[in-house]
């Protein structure tokens, strides 16, 4: 069974990424890559020597004044697009749903419109945790009722949580989880002290009882029954390290459900107010159940957006829940003290529509274009990182690196295994920081899709949508040509005209980079836990 596999994997990688060997990089060099790599298990990072030691005497500076390392607030939002908020992202009030708490954030910090995600939510919560693609680590896909996995896949994996949580930190995940729900793979099991939060996405939880919506399954008592035995935990659940989990929340309805995100915020103050007074610092990574369809907002936000349309209804919901925990922080005194990163798992998921978001760029969640893997990024940290907009490159991988060198504990990431993420410390906090990124990979399921370097983008592979808003449920996938589709992104952001042998001497360059991230699978293998999409 190995061998089989591992020759599966030999022939997707290196069959599939021959498309892109239209020559090598020159023997002088690595054309148009500057970036080197500090071990082979290391992602390579564009060298800023100074600038990482500026950065990290401000680091040092700030310990010194405050007594310990900064805490630090994960805010990530599910399914929200790219152009669903406003700044420079170009959505908000203008498209209906007034984002004032979040523009507030990124008027105040470093806005990142160059912000890229995995394409489905599973895969970028798993790379956000572990500083690893999803590809490695077997988590290439949500596991949805029904799915029987091969092995746990946090058995041999460290997360961002458990390097913090032996560094001093008090860890802490609330809300939406879906990287496992088995014993052994849920979150106060793989780090976090604590949770509070479901295992499933928002629409796994309701669907049950939506009989509008899914009529063929709540009205059908057999079906709904056997559904329920192999749809797993709907409830929100407690859990503690080493204490097990309990019930907080019975989901009884879709009207309770709707509820959940303001428990939720609650949570997290509660959390807040409390750790604030405490003798270490924090770490919580706060995961709203919104926007992710189905959409079905709260009473206290029905009606709020000017949209009047549930999906719109509920961004206002996220606004002012990111205004309260961050106002607590301010209240509790620790503001100045904290380092907060506002994000979206993935782009839209348009097959909702119009229960879905907006994004300005092609296609949407599930594909490797730039609707369904750029998102919103914002880097606040008061009196740290001065107000800013930068346009290069940041992977939500990079968050893993750049958290643990905020913890002070570098040497607990494991060196046994490939890195992706890079720390991103002195970009996000140094004054006008440069991104130490080169290169973002793009996977879809077990197959490299595409990568971007620079402002480049070359495809492998790509998704045709067989319908308008049918990204997921209706479309196909499809190797390329003669030659990878390669766009530039500065003159092309929605991906429609390929410049390639026509415009571009670099073709070859970004080719051979693609190349060398297929080598490194060969040294070190990915992990199967029988979530795969392909066929054997």
């Amino acid at each position: 069974m190995q061998s089989k596999r591992g020759w599966y994997w030999l022939r997707l990688l290196v069959g599939g990424l021959l498309l892109a060997s239209i020559a090598t990089p020159s023997a002088n060099g690595r054309g148009l890559s500057v970036a080197v790599s500090e071990s082979p298990n290391r992602q390579p990072a564009i060298p800023r020597a100074d600038q990482d030691a500026a950065a990290d005497e401000l680091l040092e500076q700030f310990v010194k004044e405050t007594g310990q390392r900064p805490n630090i607030l994960w805010l990530v939002v599910d399914d929200l697009g790219f152009g669903d908020v406003g700044g420079p992202w170009g959505g908000g009030e203008m498209l209906g749903a007034e984002t004032p708490n979040i523009d507030a954030l990124s008027s105040g910090g470093l806005a990142l419109t160059s912000t890229y995600s995995q394409p489905t939510c599973t895969p970028t919560r798993s790379a956000m945790m572990t500083g690893r693609l999803p590809v490695r680590t077997g988590l290439i896909r949500p596991i949805l009722a029904g799915d029987v996995i091969a092995r746990n896949p946090w058995a041999d994996e460290k997360s961002v949580a458990a390097i913090l949580s032996e560094a001093g930190y008090h860890t802490v995940l609330t809300g939406k989880w879906h990287t496992g729900e088995l014993e052994g793979m849920r979150p106060h099991e793989v780090g976090f002290d604590e949770f509070q939060g479901y295992y499933a996405s928002q629409k796994e939880l309701t669907q049950q009882f939506d009989a509008r919506r899914y009529p063929d399954l709540v009205l059908n008592e057999e079906r709904l029954a056997r559904f329920q035995e192999v749809s797993g935990r709907i409830d929100m659940h407690y859990g503690e390290k080493g204490k097990g989990e309990k019930v907080v929340v019975k989901t009884k309805s879709v009207e309770q459900f709707a509820e959940a995100d303001q428990l939720l915020t609650d949570f997290t103050i509660g959390k807040i107010k409390k750790l604030a007074k405490g003798d270490k610092p924090f770490f919580i990574s706060h995961n709203f159940m919104r926007v992710h369809a189905d959409n079905h907002p709260s009473k206290t936000y029905r009606g709020a957006s000017a949209s009047k349309y549930p999906f719109k209804d509920n961004v206002v919901e996220v606004d002012a829940h990111v205004g309260s925990m961050v106002a607590a922080l301010d209240e509790a005194g620790v503001l100045e003290n904290t380092f907060i990163f506002f994000t979206s798992d993935n782009g839209p998921q348009l097959d909702a529509w119009p229960d879905s978001g907006h994004t300005p760029f092609r296609s949407g969640k599930g594909t490797a274009w730039e609707g369904a893997v750029r998102v919103p990024g914002i880097a606040y940290w008061k009196g740290m990182i001065a107000p800013r907009e930068s346009a290069e490159l940041f992977d939500l991988l990079d968050l893993f690196n750049t958290t643990v060198h905020l913890a002070g504990a570098d040497d607990q990431i494991p060196d046994d295994r490939y890195i992706d993420g890079i720390d991103q410390t002195s970009f996000l906090i140094g004054e006008d920081g440069q991104s130490k990124r080169e290169h973002v990979y793009i996977w879809l399921g077990e197959q490299l899709m595409a990568v971007r370097m620079y402002e480049y983008k070359l495809h492998l592979q790509v998704m045709h949508q067989e319908s308008a808003f049918q990204a997921i449920d209706f479309a196909t996938r499809s190797h390329v040509g003669l030659s990878p589709w390669l766009f530039n992104l500065y003159i092309d952001p929605k991906e429609q005209m390929p410049v390639g042998h026509r415009m571009n001497p670099w073709l070859a360059s970004i080719g051979g980079e693609a190349k060398m991230h297929g080598a490194t699978f060969m040294r070190f293998p990915p992990k199967d836990v029988g979530l795969s999409t392909e066929a054997k």
